[in-house]
């Protein structure tokens, strides 16, 4: 056997017909064919993402959620580029693939209606942006930095250190706060009652002293003194003051409170607590003294 021998025998080997979709035979060579463009795939949408970020970086974005959130756009582009390529090469005619997913799509739908809310709000937050690794957001009145978006689900971690998994739907149907959104600029709030015998003038500038002084603070922003109530049994104040990490806002606070409580000490100022004061009519008192007294 000779060289043009071997080159015709590999030549039916290659184009041997295995069998047939659509009128179209498949043959070693299809699937060698298969098998490079779905490599080819992965390895371009590996390349674009890393070149996305090179991009990102050396044009001074280095926010990460915007970084991951593009990346897995195109990652999902590409792949889906790629899909309709080796369906092509398959034989598989897409019009008619089209159609058939549409039917058992809606199908599909009714039985799952859940998976497929979270899937169409997987993408539009994707797209959208709203919501991005990194963010500090509050959802169910707890507050979550979200670690990781996938196309169904989100994870988040809790200031316990507790992982959770979050439904998209929740994200995109719900009010959900994100105090990273546009910037990281929180404030934190504490309140205090003080007695009705106190120096007001003297509770505001100590107030006022505290709050400059509370590390980690934004210094570009005043802090905010206000008289916010007459109440029962104290004058209730309010001090407000900017951070610029909402994630530790809970241990600011903490170190807030902590710090009004040592300066109003040291400033001689009563912090006031529930008390009543009851007064006797002169009649009653004058009854009250003829009682006879125990022996």
């Amino acid at each position: 056997m000779d060289f043009s021998d071997v080159l015709v025998l590999i030549r039916q080997l290659v184009n041997l017909q295995l069998f047939e979709i659509s009128g179209h035979w498949v043959t070693p060579m299809t699937i060698f064919t298969v098998g490079l463009l779905a490599a080819a795939t992965w390895i371009l949408s590996n390349f674009v993402q890393r070149a996305v970020e090179r991009t990102f970086r050396a044009r001074g974005v280095h926010d990460v959620g915007t970084i991951q959130v593009t990346r897995r756009l195109l990652h999902y582009s590409i792949l889906a580029v790629g899909l309709a390529i080796v369906l092509d090469t398959l034989g598989i005619p897409l019009g008619a693939l089209f159609t058939a997913g549409a039917i058992f799509a809606v199908g599909l739908g009714f039985a799952m209606q859940d998976i497929a809310r979270n899937f169409v709000s997987g993408l539009i937050l994707l797209v959208e942006g709203g919501i991005r690794p990194g963010d500090v957001v509050e959802v169910e009145e707890r507050v979550v930095r979200v670690r990781k978006m996938g196309i169904r689900t989100t994870v988040a971690r809790t200031r316990d250190e507790e992982d959770i998994i979050i439904p998209n739907a929740t994200l995109a149907q719900t009010s959900v706060k994100n105090f990273t959104y546009r910037d990281s600029l929180y404030r934190i709030r504490a309140h205090v009652g003080v007695e009705y015998g106190s120096d007001m003038r003297n509770v505001r500038e100590t107030l006022d002293s505290v709050g400059r002084s509370l590390p980690g603070r934004i210094e570009d922003r005043d802090p905010v003194v206000l008289l916010s109530e007459f109440g029962d049994s104290s004058v209730v104040w309010q001090l407000s003051v900017w951070i610029s990490d909402p994630w530790r806002s809970n241990r600011q606070v903490s170190e807030l409170n902590q710090a009004i409580w040592w300066a109003l000490k040291d400033a001689g100022i009563t912090i006031a607590f529930p008390q009543l004061d009851v007064h006797l009519d002169p009649p009653v008192t004058s009854a009250l003294e003829r009682l006879p007294q125990p022996s």
